[in-house]
């Protein structure tokens, strides 16, 4: 298995009998949700859609993967998502095939899907790798693999004495020696799972590494081993075990 880190989008090269584009969180219409809290955005979808099939352009994969919250209004559709959502995956659609895990914010897209394009919520292994959103408790099946999550939008922070700062979206890199499911007895296996955090697609999305490791908000980000756990850049840029940030973070 081979994999990429395409820094133009962030998104993801996994290539094993194929060619899969993996993208996160791209959470269209995200702006009517912004307006309805006071703060007022030209709609970014038609960009954002722009930058999709660049990377697709560049990286030329067999199918493409969405790992969920593709559509940002929750618990319903807003007018934005109706008029943008159908053009979005149509033109998605005629390029590749589509592998969507729907995510927390997901409610109601199934009426945009074709059928064959959604996935189980809990996860499926896809050419020997293991995908889902990554707010639900995953499927056993998932242990021992790989596995590719989105939903929590990791951003590194930094700063150095004089106060300058780098913010960029990251993937985090960690292992579990135990796959706990809450659906029986929690598996432990030879080889430890290896969990990657990817970045969120959305431009305007993204929280500090930190306080994922501080407040994991999921099952499998409260499952993490923080002392192996590693940082990468959008661009696959290897930052460092993320021990060496929480060190100076404390001093």
């Amino acid at each position: 298995m081979k994999m990429e880190f395409i820094g133009e989008g962030p998104a993801l090269i996994i290539e094993g009998r194929q060619r899969m584009l993996v993208v996160a969180d791209l959470h269209f219409g995200i702006e009517a949700d912004l307006a309805a809290h006071g703060l007022h955005f030209k709609s970014r979808s038609e960009s954002r859609l722009e930058r999709l099939h660049k990377v697709i352009d560049l990286t030329k994969p067999d199918e493409l993967v969405l790992l969920g919250d593709i559509k940002h209004s929750i618990p319903s559709l807003t007018w934005q998502e109706h008029h943008e959502m159908p053009q979005i995956l149509d033109s998605l659609r005629t390029r590749l095939p589509l592998h969507v895990f729907p995510g927390n914010h997901d409610i109601g897209i199934e009426r945009f899907l074709h059928d064959g394009e959604i996935r189980p919520k809990d996860g499926v292994v896809l050419d020997g790798v293991g995908y889902l959103h990554g707010h639900m408790i995953p499927s056993p099946a998932l242990a021992g693999h790989l596995v590719v999550i989105g939903h929590h939008h990791p951003m590194l922070s930094l700063r150095d004495e004089v106060g300058c700062a780098l913010q960029s979206p990251a993937y985090l890199r960690a292992e579990i020696d135990t796959f706990d499911t809450g659906k029986g007895p929690a598996l432990k296996n030879s080889s430890p799972s290896r969990i990657l955090f990817i970045p969120s697609f959305n431009e305007i999305a993204g929280y500090d590494i930190l306080q994922i490791i501080k407040k994991p908000f999921s099952p499998l980000s409260r499952l993490m081993k923080k002392e192996n756990t590693e940082i990468i850049l959008a661009d696959g840029t290897y930052i460092g075990p993320l021990r060496a940030l929480i060190t100076d973070e404390t001093d």
